[in-house]
């Protein structure tokens, strides 16, 4: 079975029916543009959006966790509760499927353990903040990370959340959902649900194959 049969398997109904996954809702994404950029928002804080143009507007995001490890397996935007018809791997501009051979993949790469979903224009909010505070701190610049993320995956307590929803400009509304990515590091694809009228019904980034029997 290849990756995009078995998301099929996972994802194609309204929830999802494994019992090595645990499913949450853990808030909505606002998506000002219709462009949606996934990517590593340490290491590639310039990714071009998909190929796909989606809806406009505040989405719910869904992670699932594999239940032995706790590690977030798939992160997930539903953008409706159309019947999902067919799904295609997610590609940017130039990516083009048929290049692709065997079990190869278009993705993005990770090294911080961190993902996210957010929009084109909130990718050039996040790019202008970081060359605010690279310009203010000078040498001290810790990077975006620290200077940035680091604060909203740690509660009051210290303990380490799994995702948070962050705005890099306050004036803008759009936000990024950052998520932790599997087991750390890696290169993640993405794979989109279409119904009747090819309009996306709903996003998957695959960070832990969970295989169905």
């Amino acid at each position: 079975m290849t990756h995009i049969e078995n998301i099929e398997k996972l994802f194609s109904k309204n929830f999802v029916e494994s019992p090595l996954l645990e499913s949450f809702e853990i808030g909505k994404i606002y998506i000002s543009s219709g462009k949606l950029v996934a990517c590593d928002p340490v290491l590639t804080n310039n990714m071009k959006p998909f190929s796909t143009v989606f809806p406009k507007g505040e989405f719910q995001v869904l992670l699932h966790k594999e239940r032995e490890s706790n590690c977030v397996a798939y992160a997930e935007i539903v953008f409706n509760d159309s019947e999902v018809v067919k799904w295609e791997m997610a590609v940017t501009k130039g990516q083009n499927i048929k290049d692709l051979s065997g079990e190869e993949v278009f993705g993005y790469p990770v090294e911080s353990g961190m993902g996210c979903f957010m929009d084109f224009q909130t990718q050039e909010k996040l790019s202008i903040l970081e060359m605010k505070l690279f310009q203010r701190k000078g040498d001290d610049f810790m990077g975006i990370y620290a200077e940035f993320f680091h604060e909203y995956f740690f509660d009051e307590r210290g303990a380490i959340d799994q995702f948070a929803f962050v705005k890099p400009d306050e004036d803008h509304p759009g936000n990024i959902c950052a998520f932790e990515t599997g087991y750390g590091g890696g290169f993640y694809a993405s794979y989109i649900a279409f119904d009747k009228d090819k309009n996306p019904v709903k996003i998957i980034t695959e960070f832990i194959e969970i295989l169905v029997s």
